[in-house]
């Protein structure tokens, strides 16, 4: 994993121009790993309202998420190390959508709207989602650090949305 927020741990060479318009099911491999744009969103633990259905982000990452690039520090084995993380396939897509960031490519495009103007494969640019204000680079607190769910609450933030 690199430790340069700069560097994209995405490989976006080689890609269909304009892959994301075809239909999810359709994509390889490699390009529904691009989709991701890094805003390490998906990676906060979030609070769902059991009346409402509503979900909130907070501020507390998962263990292994590393804020200084908004990546999984350990994105290949994360299952070992953390059984719950949801990998997100075109086959769960639907049953999760509803969690995942409103300005997620993921999400976005399961909903039927575009990709948000400062994503890397619109922009070209891996730092486009920080420059945007659209992550939350250097700004969370790893979830060992609020051992107790019930503090959770006092972390809820409100989505940066970068403009999307």
């Amino acid at each position: 994993m690199p430790s340069d927020p700069r560097s994209d741990p995405i490989d976006r060479d080689g890609l269909r121009p304009a892959f994301w318009r075809r239909a999810l099911t359709d994509l390889t491999q490699k390009e529904w790993e691009a989709l991701c744009d890094g805003c390490g969103k998906c990676c906060l633990n979030k609070l769902e309202d059991e009346e409402t259905g509503e979900v909130a982000l907070t501020r507390i990452a998962c263990r292994l998420f590393d804020d200084r690039t908004c990546r999984c520090s350990n994105y290949d084995l994360r299952l070992l190390h953390v059984p719950e993380c949801v990998v997100l396939t075109p086959a769960t897509l639907p049953k999760a959508a509803y969690f995942m960031p409103e300005t997620c490519a993921y999400r976005r495009l399961h909903e039927g709207r575009e990709l948000p103007a400062w994503h890397p494969l619109l922009t070209g640019d891996p730092m486009s989602p920080h420059k945007a204000g659209a992550s939350l680079i250097d700004e969370t607190v790893n979830e060992t650090l609020v051992p107790d769910d019930d503090d959770w609450e006092d972390f809820v933030i409100e989505e940066p949305l970068g403009g999307a």
